[in-house]
């Protein structure tokens, strides 16, 4: 079995780090900072199908979602705060109920499990929309975990199978053989420089994954997205699903660097209404643009009016790792052996952790992977560089 340091202990890290131990490597997780301290705390927790079009990452996403329910049988559902709720997709009209529907039809052509909501039916899925939406499609698979929870639970199991958890550890490399294979990781650890051996190095640094590729000497393209998240005080059980219009699929898959908002709803255990999203490339600026709130605020009381009579509680910010052409980067880099990517997910990374984890064991141990490993491999960007 191999010595794997996996760098990064926020969700998708963590997913690694579990997988890898189950399969019973020798595992070491490593962050600067604490667990899920990073892009994960600052998520809702998503785990969709109902955004992602046919093709490589829809497929990720099926195979997550089933993971998901495995690992809620196996850590339980309460410890991750994991909820199967589904999510409903409204149309605010005529014109985006049509491309809704369209769109719903190729999903389900490539397995994704939809139903078509006529207006009349929306109250008995959400009684407090907006009366007037034209329709929506309701999505079954959709669930929801809160994030820093799952996270915990994650690697408190990979520690059980063996693994050890490392924080206020910085990256600043790898050392490698003559034949050009990872020895060993080189850390900063109290403002001492040590090294930890290693067989392979795991890329699961989320939003700072270009930052830590380039240290490591296998750059990939991974940049932040900025986008906020409104949150609402404590109240009753008033959203049943995740809800949200059908200009948010257009959106995630953009890539424009300007401000893009469309609106996200969902409740949670505690009784608190999350509302986004607004994306745009900014770098890491973490200023707040209370236009910018105002504008999601007024979206999401569109579709729910009674949020117009609600308090806000707070309003955060965090940043999504983007990657130009909207796949995450998962594999093994042919620059360096031994070094693996599991990071560049934008907005998906709760959601497609768990198939990450399992994509990377597979590979680290030589297995063949459930999904289809190529569309994901961090080679296209190699040879797009060369």
């Amino acid at each position: 079995m191999a010595r794997v340091v996996v760098v990064g202990a926020g969700m998708v890290g963590a997913a690694c780090a579990y997988s890898l131990a189950r399969d019973g490597h020798e595992v070491t997780v490593v962050d600067r900072g604490p667990v899920g301290g990073g892009t994960t705390s600052r998520g809702e927790g998503n785990i969709l199908v109902s955004d992602k079009s046919a093709g490589p990452e829809l497929a990720l996403a099926l195979r997550s979602v089933e993971l998901w329910r495995r690992i809620a049988e196996r850590l339980g559902a309460d410890t991750l705060e994991w909820e199967p709720k589904g999510g409903l997709v409204v149309a605010t009209t005529d014109e985006t109920l049509g491309a809704l529907r369209e769109f719903a039809t190729q999903q389900a052509a490539a397995g994704v499990s939809c139903e078509p909501v006529e207006p009349g039916d929306l109250s008995g899925y959400e009684p407090n929309l907006a009366p007037d939406l034209p329709g929506g499609v309701f999505y079954p698979g959709d669930q929801q975990v809160q994030p820093v929870r799952a996270t915990a639970a994650l690697l408190y199991a990979a520690r059980i199978d063996g693994a050890t958890v490392r924080h206020g550890v910085e990256v600043l490399g790898v050392r490698t053989r003559s034949d050009g294979q990872v020895w060993s990781v080189e850390c900063r650890v109290d403002g001492a420089v040590v090294e930890i051996d290693a067989d392979a190095v795991v890329n699961a640094t989320g939003t700072w994954a270009g930052d830590v590729s380039a240290r490591i000497g296998a750059p990939v393209p991974v940049l932040p997205r900025r986008g906020f998240i409104l949150v609402t005080e404590p109240l009753p059980r008033v959203v049943r699903h995740k809800v949200y219009t059908a200009d948010y699929v257009s959106n995630v898959a953009s890539g424009a660097a300007g401000l893009e908002t469309s609106v996200v709803v969902e409740g949670t255990r505690g009784g608190t209404v999350l509302i986004g999203a607004s994306r745009e490339r900014v770098g890491f600026d973490t200023t707040i643009s209370y236009a910018v709130v105002r504008t999601m605020a007024a979206q999401a009381v569109r579709i729910f009016p009674f949020l117009d009579r609600v308090s806000l509680l707070r309003v955060y910010t965090g940043f999504r790792p983007y990657c130009p052409d909207h796949l995450p980067v998962i594999g093994a880099d042919s620059r360096i052996g031994g070094v693996y990517h599991a990071c560049g997910h934008e907005g998906a990374g709760i959601g497609l952790a768990p198939a990450t984890g399992e994509m990377i064991a597979d590979l680290v141990s030589g297995r063949s992977t459930f999904v289809p490993a190529e569309p994901f491999s961090p080679d296209r960007f190699v040879f797009e560089a060369a």
